[in-house]
């Protein structure tokens, strides 16, 4: 199978990687052509049109930022999709899945949801969880490239219940993430060394590999961006609008929501981890 890859980003980047040391053939696209050196250097083939990513492979990918990203593309290479595969990686709504996979299929082609759960040096180790909607021999057929991108591939039902299945994690790592700075800067607050409370969570229960691959970040107070509070912030907007949806009172995402959007503001190409600066501040 020659394989596709649209978006380079923070995410893409290391998972179109993981397919050329897997030994496969990539065609790669990205709307800044210049971001497209750091996988030719490593053997992909560049494509200045999305269209011809698409018109020139068998299977896909696309990771890109949001849902209208994720649309423009796809709406731009629906010409014939006959015998293709569009697996999207992306982190978009259940609803905004849902009319991307009747596109892809009105125009021939074979659609499955895939958004992941993992920062970008989870990425890069391989060792994402990818959260997949959609057939299951289509999930079945493309594991052999979803083994290189995770450590575990979990199966949730039909289009929409991946990308529901991501919103509902992100919300996890939403309150988590607000909860370890609240926790340090009340006890700063209190005149506790911040070395002292890090190492206090540390010993807990309460210790994650979150927490633990943060924590340097909470230490130097320097938050280089693994996965950008904007990307957060875009996620618990449409935590909020599937809460809606669903007529459902969640108090813990709607005060998330209001932290990560404040926060956006000035730290929004930061790290998730700097909601603790946003609150500090």
């Amino acid at each position: 199978m020659q394989l596709g890859w649209i978006g380079l980003g923070h995410m893409g980047i290391p998972m179109a990687k993981r397919l050329l040391g897997g030994g496969h053939d990539v065609i790669v696209y990205n709307r800044t052509f210049e971001k497209t050196a750091l996988l030719t250097a490593r053997g992909a083939t560049a494509v200045k049109e999305a269209q011809e990513a698409v018109r020139q492979s068998d299977i896909i990918f696309v990771m890109l930022a949001d849902g209208p990203a994720v649309a423009s593309v796809l709406e731009s290479v629906t010409d014939d999709l006959t015998g293709k595969t569009i697996v999207n990686l992306s982190t978009i709504s259940p609803e905004e899945t849902r009319k991307m996979a009747r596109l892809v299929e009105e125009n021939g082609g074979t659609y499955l949801e895939v958004p992941v759960s993992g920062s970008v040096p989870v990425a890069e180790n391989g060792q994402l969880v990818l959260l997949a909607g959609g057939d299951a021999d289509v999930v079945t057929a493309c594991q052999p490239y979803l083994a290189l991108l995770g450590k575990e591939t979990i199966h949730f039902g039909p289009h929409g219940s991946g990308s529901a299945a991501k919103l509902a994690i992100n919300l996890l790592l939403a309150v988590v993430g607000q909860g370890v700075a609240e926790t340090l800067l009340l006890g700063e607050g209190a005149g506790l060394e911040k070395e002292k409370l890090i190492q206090m969570i540390s010993a807990s229960g309460m210790n994650t590999p979150l927490f633990t691959g943060k924590r340097d970040m909470y230490r130097n107070n320097d938050f280089p961006s693994a996965f950008p509070l904007r990307l957060m912030a875009k996620d618990l907007g449409l935590i909020i609008t599937e809460a809606k949806r669903q007529q459902l009172e969640l108090p813990l995402a709607q005060a998330a929501d209001r932290s990560y959007a404040k926060a956006k503001l000035d730290h929004g190409n930061a790290d998730m981890a700097a909601i603790y600066q946003a609150l500090q501040d």
